[in-house]
């Protein structure tokens, strides 16, 4: 069977309870289903191989029906997760031992990229590849203006992890 990982835009445990979307998941027919961290992270397997827009727009549904609401979806099979892991593409940066690495998920690959590295404070974006966009910002009093320069530059169709959440999610 097929495993993908969906990562949900805007969870946390005040909106969303992670036994309900686990069980609004499974009653729409997926295996081996996972949540991660509380925050939007599900990892599946599917009957068959499927395309990453149908799924997305399947588990948004799901939720829909189960839940009453739904989140904004991005779907990646697992092993996509584990081959960006394993190619390390922060490597080049030379960023700071503490520097938080953020992977920014899109649907599509953006039409427009602007002039990369992009920086506000202590957050930076560094490139894209493909769909996802590779960021890191160095923690102190202005972290916030991350999810500001990143929207700004990509728009709100996005969903945000941490180098750390994205390899518990491509090892689940």
């Amino acid at each position: 069977m097929p495993r993908y990982v969906a990562l949900l835009r805007g969870v946390s445990p005040m909106n969303c309870k992670m036994a309900e979307l686990k069980a609004c998941v499974e009653a729409a027919g997926y295996a081996n289903v996972k949540t991660l961290l509380s925050s939007g992270n599900l990892v599946l397997d599917t009957p068959r191989s499927v395309g990453e827009a149908a799924l997305e727009r399947k588990l948004e549904a799901a939720m829909l029906a189960g839940l009453g609401r739904s989140f904004y979806t991005i779907v990646r099979p697992q092993a996509a997760l584990q081959a960006l892991l394993d190619a390390d593409p922060f490597a080049p940066f030379g960023l700071a031992a503490d520097a938080k690495r953020v992977v920014s998920f899109l649907r599509a690959a953006p039409g427009e990229v602007p002039a990369l590295p992009l920086g506000r404070g202590q957050a930076q974006i560094h490139a894209v590849r493909g769909r996802e966009v590779l960021s890191a910002y160095r923690p102190g009093d202005d972290s916030p203006v991350f999810m500001a320069l990143i929207e700004k530059a990509f728009g709100k169709d996005i969903t945000t992890r941490t180098w750390d959440t994205v390899a518990k999610c491509a090892r689940a």
